[in-house]
């Protein structure tokens, strides 16, 4: 048996196709036809854009328009300039061939994406690496389609990019297994959408198999039994007529608001990054968004957005829930998030220095274009806005003086906007929970971001594989600063969320529960699963 990183759901048994990895010779030899060499990239970002389009439209047809957003987005990468200038660069100044320049530029792209610890940024390496092989294989005329032909397949990888992923008939194959990945890149994303079970990270599995050999997945556990005995493939056969029931089941309550066996509302929301994530949270019964993490708007670019951009990806989202309750953080950037064109410092100790609402609170000018955006949507839905890193009440008041200048701005130009938008904190510093009882009279409610509190209070890098063993959302002490500010908040009347990984993990629910919080909010794949578990508490 070999295991990995359960990364979609489900049960499989089927056949093994290898899928080889075709490396591209990269030659340190220089040229002299600069022109002819700047030519041959710019007709390869051509072509590969086409190919691009295609692939966009046909994952639409067969996945839906937001999962075909992710081809939008690298058809963004080849247009980013910062990125085209660099090869350009590798090309006129080291005269480096076409191929070594655009490995070498993409290369120190990804590696800038890899060393962040945000789990859901850092697997955005994979997308530049994936249009990094297009782009690659279209210079040296190579394909990069891939097709299967068989049915019952199990397609085992070193990686699976999101093109590739995205060309996967779910008549045919139904699983993979990858040597590498975690369940946030847009692969895992994609599985889960196609509704079939993925294991990820699983070191190598490409070479414990062979291809034509029978293996069972199962996306629960992470688990893969290779060329399982007769007894297993009983129990899997079970398994799998019996999951398939409970899929049923789960549907029915897309419609259904969530409430314990006491008769306790609770909502449960989605997480999101992008505009688009919105329908996933829709087709999954989400109560609305936890948590729309804005620091995406203003990556992969070479400027911040403008008010307007803002403006109109706050309102789709806006109006796309109605009245259900959209929760909107400001610009969390700085710590293991950098904007190339912000300058940010560095510092020696990233997360502890100058990040979040310390950044917006300084820069007042870029905070304020997204306050006054957060704004002028407000009118278009149920606006919650919260700010991340708040430490004490200092901090909670300054923020607020800067939303009434935004408010004066506004009335001054005769611009509408709506009076009853609740505004929050992130709960992710210890000090913020030590004083979440005096905050609580100031704010309209808490979102507790558990990654960040549960790092800053056990003092762990939960990416450092030598100390990450102490990463513990059950610890009694993270525990306890949960407990203390959902008592905070309630003695206030107000109420408290949570948008952390831990809000959508399973084992911790009941505790969260019985504890009183107020709203989950989750990746939009788990809030069924969600659902359920708290109706029986």
């Amino acid at each position: 048996m070999k295991s990995g990183i359960a990364a979609s759901k489900g049960y499989a048994i089927g056949k093994v196709i290898i899928k080889s990895h075709q490396e591209i010779k990269v030659t340190d030899e220089l040229i002299t036809d600069i022109k002819g060499e700047k030519e041959k990239f710019l007709s390869a970002v051509e072509e590969t854009k086409r190919q691009l389009e295609k692939l966009k439209e046909q994952t639409a047809r067969s996945m839906g328009e937001e999962e075909a957003e992710i081809f939008e987005a690298h058809m963004m990468m080849l247009e980013d300039c910062e990125l085209v200038d660099a090869i350009i660069s590798e090309i006129e100044v080291n005269h480096f061939n076409v191929i070594k320049a655009v490995s070498q530029a993409t290369d120190r792209f990804i590696a800038q994406f890899e060393a962040i610890e945000d789990e859901y940024l850092r697997e955005r390496a994979a997308d530049l690496k994936d249009v990094r092989n297009r782009l690659m294989a279209n210079l040296t005329g190579n394909s990069v389609d891939f097709k299967i032909d068989e049915e019952n397949i199990v397609v085992v990888a070193h990686d699976l990019t999101p093109s590739d992923t995205a060309q996967l008939d779910k008549n045919k194959v139904i699983a993979f297994l990858t040597d590498v990945g975690g369940r946030t890149s847009h692969s895992a994303i994609m599985a889960r959408t196609l509704e079939i079970p993925a294991v990820v990270g699983m070191g190598d599995i490409t070479s414990s198999v062979k291809n034509g050999d029978k293996v069972i997945v199962d996306g629960f556990t992470g688990s893969v039994i290779i060329n399982p005995g007769d007894d297993d493939l009983e129990i899997y056969k079970k398994k799998i007529n019996e999951y398939q029931e409970e899929l049923k089941d789960l549907k029915k309550l897309v419609s259904c608001e969530t409430r314990t066996k006491q008769g306790k509302r609770i909502y449960v929301a989605g997480n999101i990054g992008k505009p688009e994530d919105i329908y996933q949270v829709i087709e999954n019964g989400g109560d609305g968004v936890g948590l729309f993490r804005t620091e995406f708007l203003y990556m992969d670019r070479n400027s911040a957005p403008t008010e307007e951009e803002q403006f109109e990806s706050y309102k789709f989202v806006l109006e796309k829930m109605g009245d259900k309750k959209v929760v909107i953080r400001t610009l969390d950037i700085g710590g293991d998030k950098t904007l190339p064109y912000m300058n940010l410092p560095d510092e020696m100790n990233p997360f502890l220095g100058y990040r979040a609402i310390r950044l917006c609170l300084d820069q007042k000018d870029l905070f304020k274009t997204q306050l006054r955006a957060l704004l002028r949507a407000s009118i278009y839905g149920n606006l919650s806005v919260m700010f991340p890193m708040i430490s004490g009440v200092q901090e909670f008041l300054a923020t607020k003086e800067i939303v009434e200048e935004c408010k004066r701005e506004l009335d001054e130009h005769g611009v509408v906007y709506s009076n009853d938008i609740e505004w929050g904190i992130m709960i992710e510093v210890p000090s913020a929970a030590l004083c979440a009882e005096e905050l609580a009279q100031y704010v309209d409610f808490f979102s507790i971001g558990t990654n960040d509190l549960i790092q800053y209070t056990l003092a762990v890098d939960r990416m450092s594989e030598k100390v990450s063993y102490i990463y513990n959302p059950m610890h009694p002490a993270v525990l306890k600063l949960i407990k203390m500010t959902i008592d905070g908040a309630h003695k206030h009347g107000k109420w408290v969320g949570m948008c952390g990984e831990m809000a959508g993990d399973e084992s911790a629910i009941p505790t969260l529960v019985e504890y009183g919080l107020d709203e989950f909010s989750m990746s939009a794949s788990s809030i069924l699963s969600a659902k359920k578990l708290i109706m029986v508490l």
